[in-house]
């Protein structure tokens, strides 16, 4: 059942690459990109239908005239540049955090804590699902709280929900072999880490 559960991601690829070519073109990527307005309109009235769309024709327009007015830079040029400064050490602290926020370990030795939690063989690779659905609802849910509470807050509330859980992770391993419900809290602390990963980072 495995190969054709990992196989199935193939086919939505499939379906993919098979229907995009039937989609239309961006209206502002035809009008800004290619300067073609006739196309832009052509687009514009097969996504929203017939009518009069001069409004958003001169709003892409408009971002027309602000993009050209402004200068695409290479990378070594926004490196240098002093006024992107800060917002090139934030993305880089951000994307940083994200690879070493220790998600890749949590999958990696979490079929490790099942198989230690006395689960049944066949049903660790359920669990394992779980914990990717997990992070799928979470995900959902984000896109819920961030108009609400704003990025910032999920990100330190996040990073800050999951160190708690990482180093209550850590006792609970350290103590597995003196408590047997030790083995049971480790689980809810991995889908913990996982939910609070998927709602922070």
């Amino acid at each position: 059942l495995w190969p054709w559960l990992l196989a199935s991601s193939g086919l939505s690829a499939l379906i993919q690459l098979v229907t995009l070519p039937f989609f239309p073109d961006s209206p502002s990527y035809l009008l800004i990109q290619k300067g073609n307005e006739e196309a832009c309109r052509k687009a514009i009235r097969k996504l929203w239908g017939e009518g009069d769309h001069q409004a958003e024709i001169d709003d892409i327009m408009k971002e027309k005239g602000g993009t050209a007015s402004t200068k695409t830079l290479r990378v070594l040029e926004v490196i240098k540049e002093r006024s992107l400064r800060w917002q090139l050490y934030i993305l880089m602290t951000v994307m940083t955090t994200l690879q070493l926020c220790g998600i890749n370990a949590i999958y990696f030795y979490s079929f490790e804590v099942f198989h230690t939690a006395k689960f049944e063989e066949y049903l660790i690779p359920y669990v394992s699902l779980g914990v990717g659905l997990c992070e799928c609802l979470s995900s959902i849910l984000c896109s819920t709280l961030i108009d609400r509470f704003g990025r910032k807050v999920l990100l330190w509330g996040g990073y800050s929900l999951m160190c708690s859980v990482l180093a209550l992770l850590t006792m609970t391993l350290s103590l597995q072999h003196r408590f047997f419900w030790m083995h049971y809290f480790s689980v809810i602390l991995i889908f913990l880490f996982v939910v609070f990963y998927g709602i922070g980072p």
